[in-house]
């Protein structure tokens, strides 16, 4: 059965601002586990090439993504060692 589209939108979608936040890694704290990387809806995560002290990679912030980034804090509840956190940035808008 294919999509069905909807023609109504939200009268408010001009005004909504969807917050902005920055992943912070604690890289020692990480196994690899991946729960932040698979659960992120933006894929802003990605496994580092590099390796934390006891060999695991650790999530970085994908390349391009840097603003991608939507402060739901999925990754900070999924993951088991409390190695990521997200801060939310305030977004600076520019009137034209």
């Amino acid at each position: 059965m294919p999509a069905v589209r909807s023609a109504r939108v939200p009268l408010d979608t001009a005004r909504v601002i969807l917050p902005r936040g920055q992943v912070h890694v604690i890289p020692h704290r990480c196994k690899e586990c991946r729960f932040c990387v698979d659960f992120c809806p933006k894929d802003v995560l990605a496994l580092s090439t590099e390796t934390n002290a006891k060999g695991y990679r650790y999530p970085v912030v994908a390349p391009g993504k840097d603003e991608a980034c939507v402060h739901c804090e999925f990754c900070t509840l999924v993951c088991p060692e409390y190695a990521i956190f997200t801060v939310e940035v305030p977004r600076v808008e520019v009137m034209a």
